[in-house]
């Protein structure tokens, strides 16, 4: 097993400074999520108030999603245009970010994490201030369009968290950053939404939400500019290498040729196999509850809080102190016998049985893919790698939703969640016949360690 590759402090110093940032830039993105259905019926509100003598751009793509819509064998209720036209934003953000994330990774390899992560935060801020701004749909788009382009904020995390960790503490580390995505998507939606009740300006109704989000990413900036060290050893000072060593070395040794026992081939696969399936059941369940208990948006808010609380707990305690390889066979397990109670669900006990088993995926498998990707990855390469793993999850996240949810209009929620038990299964598969526990990175446990 190797030994830690900063002090004990600095990798603390570090690790407070990642945990705070990530929580400001998650709760500040976030904050829109529960503001989509109002933001976009206003925005079609507002055009079609101003009598366009030729279709806007919102317009024509209303028309192509109506026409998506109406090819189905079972209508569609009219209340899911906004829904419909929301899941087509958030596929458009998620294909962006396939784009972007190899690139990002790549250059944070060549020019290391602080700078790669300032320059990805100026573009945050960019987009954020587009949607203070948007007083049309037009310049709403293009705010997404940014933000999807030079969000890299969650895997320049994960690979700084990678370069001060050894691998007996990677799981525990990357369950830290899973913590900060369960502890905003708990709070940050409920305080947008309440901030979106606040009106300051007439022209944009939620700029107030969108000003606040805006002051959270200006501060996380900020805390960035002055806190964060660079954590890649061949970008960083040479002061702080010497201090990061622990001591001044008189030449760097070239770094040995890395030996995988999991190929990135097999946890790409997996982890796109994976949020193809997850993402469009995720889509699909404001469809399945209201049709089924009516469910209203306070109503969802209340479902998606109890799976954020769940999942943050077990981070906090399960997840950092198990293996990542039996974290995501515990995630892909649970999620399994999730679709198909969630196929067969007829009351709200049994809706509420398959979120808890939701949480524990959630808490799991995204956090411990990630670790295994590091794991097989040298520091000179470590951004690109773990660029290309979330490359692959944001190709399945800009795929689920629009093939899960044509399933399920097409053929019915039962067939929809069968399909989707048959394919996390062929997931499972993936998990226990392809991924192995690379040699030295086992957890060892404190008791066991003083008695060797």
């Amino acid at each position: 097993m190797s030994s830690a590759p900063v002090p004990a402090a600095l990798r603390k110093r570090v690790l407070r400074v990642l945990f705070v940032s990530l929580l400001l830039d998650l709760i500040s993105f976030t904050f829109i999520l529960p503001l989509f259905p109002k933001l976009l019926e206003f925005y079609r509100d507002h055009e079609a108030a101003q009598n366009h003598a030729t279709p806007t751009l919102l317009a024509r793509i209303l028309a192509g999603l109506n026409a998506y819509k109406n090819s189905f064998a079972r209508p569609i209720n009219d209340r899911y245009d906004i829904v419909l036209l929301g899941g087509a934003l958030g596929s458009l953000f998620s294909f962006l970010q396939a784009i972007a994330s190899p690139i990002i990774g790549t250059l944070s390899d060549r020019y290391g994490r602080r700078t790669a992560l300032l320059w990805s935060m100026t573009g945050n801020v960019l987009s954020v201030a587009l949607w203070v701004a948007a007083t049309d749909f037009r310049t709403f788009l293009a705010s997404r369009v940014v933000g999807g382009l030079s969000e890299g904020n969650v895997q320049l995390a994960m690979a700084i968290a990678t370069d001060i960790s050894d691998e007996s503490q990677r799981g525990a580390t990357m369950a830290l950053v899973g913590a900060c995505f369960s502890i905003a998507f708990t709070f940050g939606p409920t305080l947008g939404a309440w901030l979106s009740g606040i009106e300051s300006v007439k022209a944009n109704p939620f700029a107030t939400a969108a000003g606040f989000s805006l002051f959270l990413i200006v501060t996380e900036t900020a805390y960035l500019y002055f806190c964060l060290p660079e954590t890649l050893p061949s970008a960083a000072p040479a002061a702080d290498k010497s201090h990061a060593n622990g001591k001044a070395t008189k030449q760097e040794e070239p770094e040995k040729p890395r030996v995988r026992t999991n190929s990135h081939f097999i946890l790409n696969a997996t982890h796109f196999s994976f949020i193809l399936f997850f993402s469009g059941m995720e889509f699909s369940l404001p469809f399945m509850t209201y049709d089924l208990f009516a469910y209203q948006a306070k109503d969802t808010g209340r479902l998606l809080g109890f799976i954020g609380l769940i999942a943050s707990l077990l981070q906090g305690s399960v997840v950092r102190r198990t293996h990542p390889l039996k974290v995501v066979q515990m995630g892909v397990v649970s999620c399994t016998i999730a679709f198909f109670i969630l196929g067969r669900v007829e009351s709200q006990k049994m809706l509420y049985a398959a979120a808890a088993l939701l949480a524990v995926t959630s808490a799991t498998v995204v956090t411990g893919l990630n670790s295994l990707s590091s794991f097989e990855a040298s520091a000179g390469e470590r951004g690109g790698k773990l660029g290309n793993h979330r490359s692959f999850g944001q190709i399945g996240r800009s795929l689920g939703p629009l093939i899960f949810c044509s399933l399920y209009w097409w053929a019915g929620r039962e067939t929809a969640y069968a399909a989707g038990a048959a394919g996390m299964i062929a997931v499972c598969a993936l998990v226990f016949g392809g991924l192995k526990v690379p040699p030295g990175t086992e957890i060892v446990r404190k008791s066991k360690a003083k008695a060797t």
